[in-house]
């Protein structure tokens, strides 16, 4: 095969699969199926098996997937490292694993016991206290949870067979009957629903407030002895054993096997029972019982060679589609449901099942009287596979997206090369309320007081029907005050004012909260500021837009395609008779300034600025803030916590300035 697309296609896999390592371990909340991941992951080991040379160190293969970040709290390195599992998905790779390790060490005891599907997490004892708790993260760094872990009732707090120092790695998971409850009360608070348990675990594990952690009712169990020092224990089976005359609650129902045969026979009963657990699992683990033995295989970079994760197949079957339904997000994307005849699968009944994209339609040919394959996989939302095409009906027609949304009737758009296809009417009902609340927000308007209750409540009582309308409010407060939508009088005269002085925002803010996609606030300032007015922006060409630096053309076309719209064009009008600003002051640039047509970017905490404050400041004085460093780049501001534009900038060689020396620069006669 030609090397460059070998090449070409490990680029692809890598990227996918590091994008889909942050959604899963990072922002708990996984876009694919883990059949569909494994799927990924076992052709970029195909690839790189038969291509060794082309192996790197940052390769999916040799890295855990996740990575510490600071939420909960502070970072913490492991004393072990908490590795990752090598996947296996056969009888096959199962028995090699198991003949394998007896060609290597002669007689050895397995245990095979179910995969928890949750967030890992190491608790480490002091003389028998529990003295901190730590996410797994990248596997060498994790977050200390120790408050958040002290409210699962799971985690035992104290240790009455006490060694000197003891500690264990177990998964935080959630019970399937919890994880609806939490889901019940976010759908009744207007708030985020959870794609699944493991998702609800993890989000809420990384929460600040211990309190929600309390309220949600996490449960743990705990799966190996990481570390201890005082006692000897020989085995996985010892500590178990351990563990269970302390109250450490461990995971239930292992089985010890000594052949190929009988590990197989284990890992297909806990199969047969799998649907009908109160908890979700991904698969079954068989590790090798001896600490020593453990100690003689050692471990890869990502892998210990003494354990294996068998991954069960998807549970697929077939059933008629039914329709197809068309749902429009908060942020106007377009969704079409595959709606079919009721399966149950891992023992859930399931009737419904996202079908992405027009695209994804087209490449299955799904149409609609179709014999659908439907899987579930890991627990994860259901998905269609494929089309039993014996079974299509002779009447069936391919499905096509309407040319307008089915909420507004307004026309859709799909920009070039993109998958998706979006209303952007801003006043679209499905779309209504998230366009308020991110016009109102503090990266936009800023409007103290009208959060997303506020908004929401004053949807649902018919004062906001667009975003012109925030502006009319002042017109109704004796209504608003009777009627304590916004509290009482004080209050509502608060968020009144709020309204009046977001009317002098910098433009660069309402062009941020007009909702455009792609367009930031990074952007919109870049955007302001090349053109000096939302009026001249708004008459632009594509071509126009994409001669500021950072526009792309995609980002381009959908800025193009806004403007270019009569009902968002009457908004604006409506918000200019409103009085908002519009355009910006053209400011005098002394040309003997050190700032003046000068390029910053700002990076990690400032704490004598906002980033809004610095930024005014600059701009004050000629100067341009841009989000990311390169070689036009000409001051780097650096705060606490310095991250990669720091480094990217010392690698360029770029001006770094502390607080102190960008105070100094920005002194009026200093600039001169």
């Amino acid at each position: 095969m030609d090397i460059s697309k070998i090449k070409a296609e490990l680029i692809q896999l890598r990227k996918e699969i590091k994008h889909h390592n942050k959604k899963y371990y990072d922002d708990d909340a996984p876009e694919i199926s883990d059949y569909e991941y494994d799927k990924l992951m076992r052709r970029l080991k195909e690839i790189e098996a038969e291509y060794p040379e082309f192996i790197t160190a940052t390769s999916p293969t040799q890295t855990v997937g996740g990575t510490a970040k600071r939420t909960a709290g502070k970072l913490v390195s492991h004393d072990v490292k908490m590795l990752s599992l090598q996947d296996v998905f056969s009888r096959e790779e199962v028995e090699d694993f198991i003949n394998d390790t007896i060609s290597k060490l002669g007689e050895v005891e397995f245990i095979v016991e179910e995969k928890i599907d949750g967030l890992s997490l190491a608790l480490r004892y002091e003389n028998g206290e529990l003295v901190q708790a730590i996410t797994r993260g990248d596997g060498v760094v994790g977050e200390d949870v120790t408050e958040n872990a002290r409210v699962i009732s799971d985690v035992v707090q104290r240790l009455q067979d006490a060694p000197k120092y003891f500690e264990i790695r177990g998964e935080v998971y959630m019970a399937k009957k919890t994880f609806d409850a939490v889901n019940e009360r976010q759908e009744k608070l207007g708030l985020k629903i959870f794609a699944n348990p493991r998702n609800c675990a993890a989000g809420t594990l990384r929460q600040l407030d211990s309190r929600i952690v309390a309220e949600r009712n996490l449960s743990m169990f705990v799966f190996n002895l990481q570390k201890i020092d005082g006692a000897e224990i020989s085995s996985h089976t010892d500590a178990y054993n351990f563990m269970i005359r302390n109250g450490v609650k461990i995971i239930h129902d292992y089985k010890i096997c000594k052949t190929f045969e009988e590990v197989w026979a284990a890992i297909e009963n806990i199969g047969s029972y799998r649907s009908n657990l109160q908890y979700d699992i991904d698969g079954a683990v068989i590790k090798v019982n001896s600490f020593a033995q453990r100690e003689k295989l050692g471990e890869t970079s990502k892998f210990p060679r003494w354990a294996v994760a068998y991954k069960y197949p998807p549970d697929e079957k077939e059933s008629v589609l039914r329709k197809i339904e068309l749902s429009v997000g908060r942020t106007g994307r377009v969704t079409p449901t595959a709606i079919f005849d009721a399966v149950i699968l891992n023992g859930t009944k399931v009737e419904r099942a996202t079908l992405h994209n027009q695209d994804f339609i087209d490449d299955l040919d799904i149409r609609i009287g179709d014999t659908v394959k439907v899987y579930k996989s890991g627990e994860i939302i259901p998905k269609i596979s494929g089309v039993n095409f014996e079974k299509r009906p002779e009447n069936a027609v391919p499905f096509k997206f309407p040319e307008n949304c089915p909420v507004c009737n307004h026309e859709l758009k799909r920009a070039d090369n993109a998958a998706d296809f979006r209303c952007i009417n801003p006043n679209c009902p499905a779309q209504l309320e998230n366009h308020l609340i991110n016009f109102a927000g503090r990266s936009a308007m800023d409007i103290k007081g009208l959060g997303e209750n506020a908004i929401a409540d004053l949807i649902n009582a018919g004062f906001l029907k667009n975003i012109s309308d925030i502006y009319k409010l002042k017109n109704f407060r004796q209504e608003l005050i009777d009627k304590k939508i916004l509290g009482l009088a004080k209050n509502t005269d608060k968020v009144l004012a709020a309204i009046e002085d977001s009317k002098n925002n910098h433009p660069a803010k309402l062009l941020t909260g007009l909702g455009i996609f792609g367009v930031g606030t990074a952007a919109a300032r870049d955007l302001i500021n090349y053109f000096g007015s939302i009026e001249k922006i708004s008459k632009s060409t594509a071509d126009d837009l994409q001669n500021v630096p950072d526009i792309g053309g995609v980002t381009a076309k959908n800025i193009f395609d806004f403007f270019s719209d009569e009902s968002n064009l009457k908004m604006l009008d409506e918000l200019k008779i409103c009085g908002l600003t519009m355009e910006i002051e053209t400011v005098a640039q002394d040309l003997n300034s050190k700032i003046a047509g000068k390029t910053f970017v700002l990076t990690g905490t400032l704490s004598k600025y906002k980033r809004s404050e610095a930024t005014k400041l600059i701009e004050e004085r000629g100067g341009v803030v841009k989000s990311s460093v390169s070689k036009v780049t000409d001051f780097v501001i650096v705060g606490e916590d310095a991250g990669s534009k720091l480094a990217k900038a010392q690698q360029l060689g770029i001006k770094i300035l502390s607080e102190d020396e960008f105070e100094i620069l920005i002194n009026d006669e200093m600039a001169q």
